[in-house]
């Protein structure tokens, strides 16, 4: 009988799956600063391993970067699409794709579409601070 091998799971992982779960979207050093109030010792080297870990064991996802290009993830694991603020960098959950997709795949010329969308603009609050 072959022993199943569990993957780790160190409390910086339950801890940052909890964080996301919490706020949605983060990147590590935004992680780094909420379980440092928990882990004052953390260093930003095991939040990034965490992180890589987390991602590809599936626990988190990979969103869209954010507005200085740092990586950022996802709590929500489910497809899923993304809006995205050009102005403060808020990203938001949607659901847009099926509804879409056809649209976009007529006006390319016989080319499909696969993956998820990410979609720039600007958001309410910006738009009432009429930022742009």
């Amino acid at each position: 009988m072959t022993a199943v091998m569990t993957p780790r799971q160190t409390k910086y992982c339950t801890a940052i799956e909890r964080a996301l779960a919490l706020v949605g979207h983060a990147t590590n050093a935004e992680l780094l600063s909420v379980m440092r109030r928990e882990f004052p010792e953390l260093s930003p080297t095991t939040v990034h391993r965490a992180t890589t870990r987390l991602a590809q064991r599936g626990k988190i996802a990979i969103a869209p970067p954010d507005k200085d290009g740092s990586m950022r993830y996802d709590g929500n694991i489910k497809p899923h699409d993304h809006f995205v603020c050009n102005s403060c960098g808020l990203l938001h959950d949607t659901d847009v794709k099926d509804a879409v997709v056809p649209t976009l795949e007529a006006a390319i010329a016989g080319c499909s579409i696969s993956g998820r969308l990410t979609i720039g603009g600007i958001c309410k609050n910006c738009n009432d601070m009429g930022v742009m």
